[in-house]
């Protein structure tokens, strides 16, 4: 039977990414919810707005009677919460929002979820589920070079937005326990792929190549991630909700541990082979590396173990890192119109009625 799964954050890249692969793999339906901040752009859910089965509320997590309004509305079997502010270096700027859509944000659809819940009967109350999408960066830093983030591994976060999001983990787990909320939670390791927002490592890389610009990295280069391929990421969250235990937390990787500094000479190296005509100036990409000046409490290392989600679920991820930043560096090449409008704000602008 088909479900109405609630998407908190539809219009953000990993949103937008689980809103697809809903609406074009699955018969389920989709209520999109999301405030649409800078990080939130309709464009990226052209290709699904029309179905009869999508349906988009603009609605911040924070607004309880907005939020009220969207469950009676839409009357949803199962919520993925994936609305968060996301960027690192923003969290050091500026943490306050962080604290308001991350941790405030959380609370507040717990609430207008649990009220639902409660209210809901027989199959409909048994078979709902409030899916949590959080970060491996709650665990902080690893030790040694063999060491694996598990589900049990202990929280350290170190940025103001680690933190966040380690709060709302905490939250929804005593939800669950202090009032039977059935929550799944969920760890991702670092996502790339397409319609990923300009100012991440990946697409930054790329564009800035494209342009001549310099490719800023951090430090040495050598903070290693475990790099997730969106589509692949959107899959899990989608197995997760239907088929994950009530309790449990699964952590999401793609198996493919990769420094900062070679994921850039690697989009360099495939820039070379696609785009060969380079901009006025540049002889080889890779001359356009430029190091600055590490972020404060920079992680070194994160690596997931997602032995569990494959072992009890049977999801392992069909992109390597070599077949997914390929597919990534193609669909910019392909994507003008996408990027350049987020470049040039025109789709923020049209966002808020604006020109």
């Amino acid at each position: 039977m088909s479900k109405k799964i609630l998407v908190t954050g539809g219009a953000g890249f990993i949103g937008s990414a689980v809103v697809r692969h809903i609406i074009n793999d699955t018969q389920d339906s989709v209520v999109n919810v999301d405030k649409l901040t800078y990080a939130g752009n309709l464009e990226s859910l052209e290709s699904v707005e029309k179905s009869s089965r999508y349906a988009f509320e603009q609605v911040d997590i924070c607004d309880k009677e907005g939020l009220e309004r969207v469950f009676l509305m839409h009357k949803p079997d199962a919520v993925m919460h994936l609305a968060a502010e996301s960027h690192v270096d923003r969290s050091i700027d500026g943490p306050a929002a962080f604290i308001e859509t991350n941790i405030v944000g959380t609370y507040t659809l717990l609430e207008v979820a649990r009220a639902y819940w409660n209210n809901l009967d027989g199959d409909k109350k048994a078979n709902f589920r409030f899916h949590h999408i959080s970060t491996d960066e709650v665990y902080g830093d690893l030790e040694g070079t063999d060491d694996l983030f598990t589900e049990t591994t202990p929280y350290a976060p170190s940025s103001p937005y680690s933190a966040s999001k380690a709060s709302s983990d905490h939250l929804v787990r005593a939800w669950l326990r202090t009032y039977g909320l059935p929550a799944i939670v969920t760890n991702c390791s670092n996502n790339y792929g397409p319609f990923h927002f300009p100012e991440k490592l990946i697409p930054l890389m790329i564009l800035n190549a494209l342009e001549g610009k310099k490719l800023p990295v951090y430090g040495n280069g050598m903070q290693i991630r475990d790099w997730l391929f969106v589509e692949d990421h959107a899959r899990a969250l989608y197995k997760v909700v239907t088929e994950g235990e009530i309790g449990e937390t699964y952590n999401i990787g793609g198996h493919n541990e990769k420094a900062n500094i070679e994921v850039v000479r690697t989009i360099c190296g495939l820039l070379e082979e696609l785009v060969p005509n380079k901009p006025a100036g540049v002889v080889k990409y890779e001359d356009l590396i430029t190091y600055v000046t590490d972020r404060p409490g920079h992680d070194v290392r994160y690596a997931i173990d997602a032995a569990k989600i494959g072992r009890e679920l049977g999801w392992v991820p069909q992109e390597t890192f070599e077949s997914g930043i390929r597919k990534t560096v193609e669909w910019y090449l392909n994507n003008k119109k996408w990027w350049s409008r987020v470049l040039d704000g025109s789709y923020n602008f049209e966002r808020l009625g604006t020109k």
